[in-house]
């Protein structure tokens, strides 16, 4: 293996931002950056042709959304993109909700299914037998109570059919109305974008999570979303999108928390239960090139399970199926495994329909994502707002020598996810240029920073002078493909900065996956690690830096641990002869987890059950080498 590394300062670092010397190094446009098109951009906005990184969420519940309103939430669309331009608004509870730092970009994904119709009853202006319940839905009993209501309802239409009097279309109409306007309002090209979305919640028959939010690229949308109630098959979905792509409506779907789809979400067969062939592949990765693999709910990068000799696999994990308590089968539910059975499914057919990038998002009902362990509010409202309703002090009145606490799935629950991206401008044509070619990243929370690229003519010299200009032009970024040179290995280029507002860096590792003898196989490389120590070539691992965090303060270890690093690196088994996959995981130094900070506060010891502490972290959408 060779691998150099090194702690970036001054004029490198800015390099690697995204910006660039125009002195020095005229810039030269990527070679898989797309032109902006003119329409989409209302005002004309200067672009960095070697990208820029923003930060964002795709996956924002707000009152239109059924569960949300039940919840308790009252924020809008407009409140949702307030608050991601930093400015504070209010908890269903009553104490205000703000960010240390805001976003650049937001799209509200409230859900087709019943989309507005909670509002509009509660309101009275639809009469309905619910409307006691739904106004009820003021304080955690009363929420409980309507979401039993609903449930109830559900059940009897199951079982009696029927038309269901709560799918009214045009109240939909009227609140997807009301989406895209309050988007077209905050979109501010350069400064702010905004995207027209929402969430299509597809499941199988026993709670196996399928959703998906769909992101369109620009305001030319359909009068009407796609919802569950015509169709729970993610295919027609797909058909859908592709008719409406046809009428110059592009639009991409994200599935999310795969994790708790019990292993539907990436199946070797289609809904049919037929074998994938290559029109499959080819549609999902037309509708499909990115997927979230963290939010509250859960990281669903990978599992212990599937990944066993990866020390940092157990982290963020929700083992459970989404709304209920039942288990989630790992099998089919990780991303990580996904990929390698794209591998094996391009090895022995020719096609994959797995190779997707990477984004985070939180999946907020508070129309307000809470990304911070020590500002943490959790997602459903009234719900779980207070510390014992998500399990991380003991329950009001218990024993203090035997505490009890509450069970249920917050407390498997984060302060997660962001979508990073690479983007030319802060606008919608670039940002969404940037998800079709999965230049794209996810976070843990944090706002840290991190580019790859990989490729064959890369050398210490570039590396000192042009990185990024270089990084493009000699090789490709994260989402990219790597073809064959002969049998020369790749090297790959990583960078990553820390969140100034979280912990320092701990190391930079590529994961790689690979088929060998019809078998999927997997690796975890240390490549960098901080405070001048170097990887053990034997086991490919960082010495442990000495970072610690103190459970009584949550104070953590501010001398130890990396601002930036820096590294070249290239694989030590590389085979010019398999199929593989490189991306590339930041790690930062461990601190408090948000239930330790509700014990401390709370005065109590924190739950024994979970996590004390947590190595937030990053990770890039990957490359892949074809032979």
């Amino acid at each position: 293996m060779r691998s150099r590394f090194w702690l970036v300062a001054g004029g490198l670092g800015l390099l690697l931002l995204g910006g660039c010397d125009q002195a020095s190094q005229p810039p030269a446009p990527p070679p898989e950056a797309s032109e902006a098109d003119p329409a989409d951009q209302p005002e004309a906005v200067s672009g960095n042709p070697l990208n820029d990184v923003y930060f964002g969420d795709t996956h924002i519940h707000t009152i239109l959304s059924f569960d949300a309103y039940l919840m308790g939430t009252r924020n809008t669309p407009d409140d949702a993109y307030e608050f991601a331009k930093g400015a504070a608004i209010p908890h269903a509870s009553g104490f205000m909700m703000q960010m240390k730092k805001p976003l650049d970009f937001l799209a509200v994904s409230d859900h087709a299914f019943y989309l507005g119709m909670m509002r509009e009853i509660a309101d009275g202006r639809v009469e309905h037998s619910l409307a006691d319940a739904v106004r009820g839905a003021v304080d955690p009993e009363g929420s409980t109570a309507a979401f039993a209501a609903v449930i109830g309802h559900l059940q009897r239409l199951g079982a009696e059919g029927g038309e269901d009097d709560l799918d009214d279309r045009d109240v939909a109409r009227s609140a997807w109305q009301e989406i895209i306007e309050a988007a077209e309002r905050h979109n501010d090209p350069g400064n702010f974008t905004t995207f027209v979305g929402y969430e299509y919640t597809s499941s199988g028959p026993e709670f196996q999570n399928l959703h998906r939010n769909v992101i369109f690229r620009s305001a030319e949308v359909p009068s009407a979303p796609f919802p569950r109630l015509d169709s729970l098959n993610p295919e027609d979905l797909w058909d859908w999108m592709d008719g409406n792509r046809d009428k110059g409506m592009d639009a991409i779907a994200i599935p999310h928390n795969s994790n708790g789809s019990d292993g539907w979400m990436f199946q070797k067969t289609n809904w049919d239960g037929e074998p994938i062939d290559a029109a499959y592949a080819e549609q999902r990765m037309r509708n499909e090139p990115l997927v979230e693999n963290t939010q509250v709910k859960g990281t669903s990068d990978t599992h212990p399970l599937l990944s066993p000799n990866d020390e940092w696999a157990d982290f963020e994990l929700m083992e459970l199926r989404v709304a209920s308590q039942l288990p989630s089968r790992p099998q089919g539910s990780y991303v990580r495994e996904a990929y390698l059975n794209g591998l094996l499914m391009e090895e022995e057919g020719g096609f994959n329909p797995y190779r997707f990038g990477v984004i985070g998002a939180s999946d907020t009902h508070n129309a307000a994502g809470s990304f911070e362990e020590d500002n943490y509010w959790s997602k459903t409202g009234m719900t779980d707002i207070e510390p014992h309703q998500r399990g991380s002090v003991p329950l009001p009145d218990s024993p203090p020598d035997d505490p009890q606490y509450a069970e249920g799935s917050s407390q498997y629950w984060g302060a997660s996810g962001l979508a990073g991206v690479w983007a030319e401008s802060n606008t919608r044509a670039a940002i969404f240029d940037a998800f079709r070619r999965k230049e794209t990243f996810s976070t843990s929370g944090p706002h840290i920073r991190v580019r790859f690229f990989g490729g064959y003519d890369y050398d210490e010299e570039m590396m000192r002078t042009n990185p990024v200009s270089q990084g493009y032009e000699r090789g490709v970024p994260m989402g990219g493909d790597l073809t064959a040179a002969g049998e020369q290995a790749p090297k790959f280029l990583v960078w990553a900065a820390r969140d100034p507002d979280s912990a320092p860096l701990d190391r930079l590792q590529i994961i790689k996956g690979w088929v060998e003898n019809g078998e999927p196989k997997e690796q975890v490389y240390d490549i960098a690690c901080s405070d001048g120590t170097a990887v053990n070539a034997l086991d490919h691992r960082c010495p442990d830096n000495g970072a610690t965090v103190d459970l009584e303060t949550c104070a953590i270890s501010e001398d130890i641990g990396a601002s930036q690093m820096f590294t070249l690196w290239e694989d030590p088994a590389f085979d010019p002869a398999q199929r593989a996959f490189y991306y590339v995981r930041v790690l930062e130094n461990p601190k408090c987890r948000w239930s330790t900070w509700d014990a401390i506060r709370a005065g109590v010891a924190p739950n024994p059950s979970m996590h004390a502490t947590i190595q937030d972290r990053a990770w890039t959408s990957p490359i892949w080498y074809r032979p």
